[in-house]
């Protein structure tokens, strides 16, 4: 097998290509050939050191993948040999092949590209968890998603419209925002031209979003927070953009609302059954035709570096998959 290998995790540069030994799957593992794997943001933390998981070294990042079923371990009796799955290890998916543990496989239904399923689990498992678990939104709220063209902008769009919600997306350019429209935003708000308050304002006739999705922090978090409606919900999914703000209390006080954390990848460790039953309802409305995730574009494994410094730019739109 061939795998992308952190050995030293001081940024891109450092990832190396390299030819490994195929491991085999030890009791609840599987080996997985994998035929695509999607590029996160943790992705990019991971391999500078600045993410809040730190696996051992070296290591093979790709936290996200989708693949083939070569070998099963001891006591896997749910799998089998050649049956095609996705899974959100953490890591290993930047690789010809993976071990992964086979609890957390999800088993693909017929029909299901690899390139969609290795771009599905996190977004879509993020922005579920976010909107209908932590944010209990309602048919006919309104919810501000903030960089919403990207991975869990995209999914955050359609599975507020899948509920019924109205969205207003808001992204740095005017492309990003067509793109918006195009998967069901009802308004956008480009900030790059635009002033983030007037415009909440205007589109919400001062009343502002019932629910704000938040995956970017920095800048924008403040004055998307003062628009809040009352009793509003602020959904902190992640600070795509560097800086973490500091808000002030007083707000949510004086605009009875919630800052709620969102931290899905604890959320499907400590409370698995009921991640499981997220999990099978999303497969569901992928088959339905609710949701459907956005490909910015296809690049060859061997591309990675390439792939990263695209996504570093921030010109991806939804999401960027790598291919074996």
């Amino acid at each position: 097998m061939h795998a992308w290998l952190c050995e030293n995790p001081t940024g891109i540069d450092a990832l190396t290509w390299k030819e490994l030994p195929t491991p085999s799957p030890k009791a609840g593992e599987v080996l997985l050939e994998i035929k695509a794997a999607s590029l996160n943001f943790p992705d990019i933390l991971i391999v500078q050191n600045k993410y809040q998981m730190k696996p051992a070294l070296p290591f093979v990042p790709g936290s996200e993948y989708a693949g083939v079923v070569q070998a099963v371990g001891e006591g896997v009796t749910h799998l089998k040999v050649g049956q095609n799955v996705a899974c959100l290890s953490g890591t290993g998916g930047f690789a010809t092949h993976t071990i992964a543990p086979s609890a957390i496989c999800m088993p693909l239904p017929a029909g299901f590209p690899f390139v969609d399923a290795a771009a599905f689990i996190m977004i879509y498992a993020t922005s579920y968890h976010a909107l209908v678990d932590r944010a209990q939104l309602k048919a006919g709220e309104t919810v501000l998603v903030l960089g919403a063209a990207g991975g869990v902008g995209t999914s955050a769009i359609q599975i507020a419209k899948a509920m019924g919600a109205r969205v207003i997306a808001a992204a740095s350019t005017q492309e990003k925002c067509d793109l918006c429209k195009s998967i069901g935003a009802d308004a956008t708000i480009n900030y790059s031209t635009e002033n983030l308050r007037d415009a909440i304002k205007a589109l919400t006739d001062g009343k502002g979003p019932d629910v704000i999705y938040d995956p970017v922090g920095g800048d924008f978090a403040e004055p998307a927070f003062r628009s809040i409606a009352w009793r509003g919900r602020y959904l902190v999914v992640g600070f795509a953009s560097g800086p973490i703000p500091a808000l002030p209390f007083n707000l949510a006080l004086l605009k009875g609302a919630s800052i709620v954390g969102v931290f899905w990848g604890d959320f499907a460790k400590r409370e698995p059954k009921a991640n499981a039953a997220m999990m099978g309802e999303l497969a569901q409305w992928y088959g339905a035709g609710k949701i459907k995730p956005v490909i910015d574009s296809t690049m060859p494994m061997a591309d990675l570096k390439a792939a990263y410094a695209h996504m570093g730019s921030r010109g991806v739109k939804g999401k960027l998959v790598m291919v074996n």
